[in-house]
């Protein structure tokens, strides 16, 4: 009984640390008459509702392109503007959640399985804002997230990119497999993900490169050098706000 109390009490704190951190991001960043790209991930469903709250409350006239599956019907849910990058290839913001987050703004993403769409998302906003609760803030990758980089590959190449990886770079390149079907899971590319669990840290700008040049790779979980500024969701109901390192 004890132990379900405790879980529950820091299920709450983990909740409204993220609702903390998405609601801080689309009111420092969202204004209107702008295109906004629409993240996927628990953190990003706080987010979306403070929008609509916002689009109703102040009559604001945005369009949301969305990064996944989820991620369009949380905008259909909230009677957002839907779009997407045909009609709207330049973005004012967009806003998503990660993984794990280093002290240089690196991230990890893709543990939902939509990096590649977030990636493509993110490269075409002028501002590129994060959000996340406590549990996602490292020195160095790989402190917190332990699931590993999840890297999308075309579903042919997935060995042949396992070995090269495991080979050029050590650690452990696994398939992710699904839960509730028999297989691997299937990204809405129509990809499969390899979860690469390395040993040592890197240089993630030059292993990010490196491993999107082996033939089969679409892209990976690693965004470097692309977000603008994180907000964390503190346990004490504070917000923490962690911007790029100057140059």
């Amino acid at each position: 009984m004890i132990q379900r109390r405790l879980f529950t009490t820091v299920s709450r704190m983990v909740e409204e640390a993220k609702k903390l951190a998405g609601y801080a991001a689309v009111d420092n960043h969202v204004k209107n008459n702008q295109a906004i790209g629409i993240g996927s991930g628990s953190t990003i469903v706080h987010a979306v509702k403070r929008l609509a709250e916002r689009v109703k409350e102040e009559n604001l006239n945005v369009f949301c392109v969305p990064t996944s599956f989820q991620a369009r019907q949380l905008i259909i849910e909230n009677d957002l503007t839907l779009t997407d990058l045909d009609r709207h290839p330049e973005l004012d913001v967009a806003i998503d959640g990660a993984d794990e987050v280093d002290s240089d703004l690196n991230l990890i993403k893709g543990g939902g399985g939509c990096l590649t769409q977030e990636k493509i998302v993110a490269a075409c906003a002028k501002s590129f804002i994060v959000v996340a609760d406590f549990r996602k803030d490292s020195k160095n990758l790989g402190e917190q997230w332990k699931k590993g980089i999840p890297i999308e590959v075309i579903p042919m190449a997935y060995m042949p990119v396992s070995k090269a990886l495991q080979g050029q770079f050590g650690g452990v390149a696994e398939l992710r497999m699904a839960i509730s079907k028999a297989g691997p899971v299937v990204t809405d590319n129509g990809n499969f993900l390899l979860d690469w669990k390395f040993d040592k840290v890197h240089d993630w700008n030059t292993i990010n490169t490196a491993i999107k040049m082996i033939p089969g790779v679409v892209d990976t979980g690693l965004f470097i050098n692309m977000a603008e500024r994180v907000y964390f969701g503190m346990e004490d109901g504070t917000v923490s706000v962690r911007d790029k390192p100057a140059l």
